[in-house]
């Protein structure tokens, strides 16, 4: 049956494109996700199925021993690379030029997948062709997502799965993974991992206060001049360790942010300005409009380390964790007093399985910490 729906795949040459919108919305009532659960049947093995209940509350029949996967998406892609890299039979979308620096080329070279949310290329003709167990989607468990993943499963005829993960619920996603792939003491690691660092977080934070938070603006695009505004997905780690000042009536829940004038962020004049990566950190003190901010004024302004990935997201998922890390650290140096070196390399071995020099970590953060 496989090989019929293959060869009826590649014949028509068909590429889907779905048009969703790229972040995550709404999540589960109550904030939690949907515990999944796995019921194995019989003895796992290569032609044994198990019956497991995604974060949608769907029961999906997997392969008991899963060895060939692929990604939904990048955020999902983000999240397995640490757990199951060897088992990926393509990549949700090419990975930044940055990333020949930290892995191994092997993972370059997989063919590209596409991806059903973000860019909405998800490529069947390829998914045929790479012929995965399993396909994956991680992250937030939006109202349409059950109406989704069906209806991946029924163009390609391949199990597909959702698991619920945020920042908070991550540990458990992991857990979930663990017993999906049967590999629960290497996720129990990851696991363990995130659920440190966001402890931590929270710790620091209770120390800072709510009145000593950082008046603090993410800054991105071309020019400068599309902003993560208070409350949307992406920017959920800055209202966690900073006051964001982006405050605005429509929340745009793309990754590019909300689009404001310069009028706007003047009357917003922030302390600290975080420019994303490709943005206008390295022109920003040679032009005037700009001078006129606190933050570049006081020399308070910094652009986001990316290498694989944005440190604070693009896409929002596990990489946000070393996100937390950095810009603790910046802000309140006192209350987080991390060794940022020591805890980026921790962080590329156990996410990346890149062992970080010094110098590789110095090129990564020129632009991240103080001048």
């Amino acid at each position: 049956m496989r090989k019929k729906l293959i060869s009826m795949l590649l014949a028509a040459s068909l590429l889907v494109t779905f048009t969703t919108a790229c972040s995550p919305s709404a999540a589960a009532p109550g904030g939690k996700e949907s515990a999944p659960e796995t019921s194995t049947q019989g003895d796992p093995g290569q032609d044994k199925s198990v019956s497991f209940t995604d974060s949608a509350g769907r029961t999906v029949e997997v392969p008991a021993n899963i060895t060939r996967i692929a990604a939904s998406g990048t955020m999902a892609q983000i999240v397995l690379f640490p757990l199951a890299a060897d088992q990926f039979v393509g990549l949700a979308g090419k990975w930044d030029p940055s990333a020949q620096e930290y892995l191994d080329p092997k993972y370059a070279n997989l063919p590209v997948l596409g991806q059903f949310y973000g860019k909405g290329d998800l490529n069947l003709e390829e998914i045929a062709k790479a012929d995965p167990q399993i396909i994956i989607d991680i992250g937030d468990t939006k109202p349409s997502i059950a109406e989704d993943m069906d209806g991946i499963m029924n163009q390609v005829g391949i199990p597909t799965v959702h698991i619920g993960a945020t920042t908070e619920t991550m540990p458990e996603a992991y857990r979930t993974l663990g017993k999906l792939l049967n590999k629960e003491a290497e996720a129990e690691v990851l696991a363990q991992y995130c659920e440190e660092v966001f402890k931590k977080t929270e710790d620091i934070m209770a120390k800072v206060g709510e009145d000593g938070k950082a008046n603090l603006l993410y800054c991105l695009g071309e020019n400068g001049l599309n902003v993560l505004a208070k409350g949307s997905y992406h920017a959920e780690i800055l209202d966690q360790i900073s006051n964001n000042v982006a405050v605005v009536n429509d929340v745009s829940s793309k990754g590019n942010g909300n689009p404001v004038d310069m009028e706007q962020i003047v009357l917003w004049d922030p302390d600290v300005i975080v420019f994303a990566p490709d943005s206008i950190y390295s022109t920003v003190s040679g032009e005037k409009a700009w001078q006129e901010i606190k933050a570049i004024k006081n020399g308070k302004y910094y652009e986001v380390p990316l290498g694989p990935y944005n440190w604070m997201g693009n896409p929002p998922s596990v990489n946000r964790y070393i996100g937390m890390i950095w810009l603790t650290q910046l802000l309140y140096p006192e209350q987080a007093q991390y060794d940022l070196y020591q805890e980026t390399a921790r962080y590329y071995k156990l996410f990346y399985h890149s062992d970080l020099t010094e110098e590789q970590y110095k090129a990564l953060v020129a632009n991240s910490v103080f001048k």
